[in-house]
């Protein structure tokens, strides 16, 4: 009498869609071996995909097979696509078998593999089932960049989004607080410049972010983010983004100037190190006087408890007590506080400096729109070149693929020119209501708020040597309040003044007052950004 083993497989998608069972096979594979009088020794069974034999109870049953060989004539399943969809690997895998003393064989498709003209039909048997299986590998692919060619974004939702089904029953992806805010609040802060992305991770984590790092180096430099569907290279297709239809998280120009900051295209102004001690605000921000370093800062250990200081390396001694300068630096910082019953004033002369200055931004539209209409004008041109066959078609798609992510980067620039109407009377009313309360803010902030404000008030490094701490420029437009506090307050006769004369009396840069006599001689205009007046909101 034979012995077999039944071998029965079955996936998940089989048997949700055409009811292969596991009960059912194993069923008929032995009301088939009951009527053939056939000895059954052993049931495997699989719940794995028959694209190739990496499965883990064929591998166990191949295994016990080479070790107890010959006591087994048979392996018995359904069909041959039980058996494998792969031809190749399904010849091979039949061949060991046959080494082994066993012989394959499908129930409801029964060759006697010993006629050589049986061995078309098993090659029909196994390329059906291979070719059903490609097909529908075919289908799914197309129809996922159909999808993503409409804007919608296929698969698991990323951090900061779920996926969720309309009242239509299509699927989509939409925001989620607060990992959305969280994320949100990570590309902004990029975005500035002031934190690396480390230190930005590390400041999410703290937030709540739910990700490790490398997930959330993904994000941000993930598209779906503001609003873009990236579809991948695909045969003769380019690889290009189209607009998704979910909710962006993001603008498409923060995106693009985070991309700016990464790529190393885009720095900010300054970098802050984050101090781990609470006492050296300032660590980072000084010069060495001797030098010309910057200063670093540690804590002694003294008799009772640890001192602070501010110090140089390399040789160099220079060495302050930190104290003492932080103390100078909170004193110097007040002089910087507007008086309360000039804020109208203030408002006036700022919010007409701001529209002096503002024409910048109009010609950075008009250098963005000049720079689209060249490369309008080179994908036009390639064009031509392809139309005479004087280019291959492989180097027009290459460089119109170039040319079109650096038009789509411009237009996303442009759009923000158009749609980010900055409100100037909000801006100036929290601004200046953050520096009222300047060293209220700078006293009982954190150490990070405090190199915050630092960083804000002061874009470039101070020096101190020994008695007085000065800088190379402050923010224009605290310089700005700061120069009509010392106007009004040497005209004491009050004299009328015309407001556009007051913006361009900008003394000498440093925190030492200056006279009126040396902003006659060495005023040089307002170098002023509106730049400078969105940091007040950050004070």
């Amino acid at each position: 009498m034979k012995t077999a083993d039944l071998y029965v497989r079955v996936s998940t998608d089989e048997q949700a869609d055409k009811g292969y069972s596991q009960r059912s096979q194993e069923e008929l594979l032995r009301k088939y071996c009951d009527i053939n009088k056939i000895a059954i020794g052993k049931v495997i069974m699989e719940d794995h995909s028959a694209k190739t034999f990496n499965r883990p109870e064929w591998q166990k049953y191949l295994l016990e097979l080479r070790k107890h060989k010959r006591q087994v004539d048979v392996v018995l399943f359904l069909k041959w696509d039980r058996f494998s969809r792969n031809a190749g690997d399904a010849y091979q895998m039949i061949n060991t078998l046959r080494k082994l003393g066993v012989e394959p064989q499908a129930i409801e498709q029964p060759l006697d593999l010993s006629i050589p003209e049986n061995k078309m039909m098993l090659a029909f048997y196994l390329a059906a089932p291979e070719v059903e299986n490609d097909r529908r590998a075919l289908n799914v692919i197309h129809g996922m960049r159909r999808a993503r060619k409409e804007g919608r974004y296929m698969g698991l939702a990323p951090i900061g989004y779920v996926n969720r089904t309309d009242e239509t029953g299509k699927k989509l992806i939409a925001p989620i607080e607060p990992q959305a805010g969280i994320i949100r609040w990570s590309f902004e802060k990029i975005a500035e410049g002031v934190f690396n992305t480390e230190q930005v991770y590390k400041q999410a984590k703290e937030k709540g972010f739910e990700g490790t790092k490398s997930l959330f180096w993904f994000a941000i430099r993930n598209p779906v983010y503001c609003g873009k569907i990236f579809i991948a290279k695909y045969k003769d297709e380019e690889s290009r983004f189209v607009k998704g239809q979910h909710e962006s998280i993001i603008s498409e120009s923060l995106f693009y100037d985070v991309q700016d900051v990464l790529d190393g295209r885009k720095r900010g102004q300054y970098k802050l190190k984050i101090a781990s001690n609470a006492t050296l605000p300032l660590r980072g921000f000084l010069i060495c006087p001797h030098c010309g370093k910057l200063l670093t800062g540690s804590a002694s250990k003294g008799a009772r408890k640890y001192y602070s200081y501010y110090h140089c390396f390399d040789g160099c001694t220079c060495r302050f007590r930190a104290d003492g300068i932080n103390n100078l630096f909170v004193y110097e910082l007040k002089k910087y506080i507007p008086k309360p019953e000039m804020i109208d004033v203030y408002k006036l002369v700022l919010t007409e400096a701001w529209n002096g200055q503002f024409g910048s931004v109009q010609d950075d539209r008009t250098k963005l729109l000049t720079q689209k209409k060249e490369l309008e004008g080179k994908i036009s041109y390639i064009r031509d070149l392809l139309s005479s066959r004087q280019i291959d078609p492989a180097d027009f798609r290459e460089m119109k693929s170039d040319y079109s992510n650096k038009l789509e980067r411009l237009e996303a620039k442009l759009s923000a020119f158009n749609h980010e109407q900055i409100d100037i009377k909000q801006l100036l009313d929290k601004g200046l209501d953050n520096l009222l309360k300047l060293d209220y803010a700078y006293e009982s902030g954190d150490i990070e708020k405090k190199r915050l404000i630092i960083s804000s008030m002061f874009p470039e490094k101070m020096t101190f040597d020994g008695f007085v701490l000065r800088t190379t420029r402050i923010n224009e437009a605290v310089r700005l309040i700061y120069t009509l506090n010392t106007d009004f307050g040497q005209n004491k006769n009050r004299t009328n003044r015309a407001n556009s004369n007051l913006s361009c009396q900008v003394g000498v840069t440093g925190f030492e007052p200056t006279t009126s006599s040396s902003r006659t001689k060495r005023a040089t205009g307002l170098r002023y950004t509106p730049n400078d007046i969105l940091k007040l909101r950050i004070l």
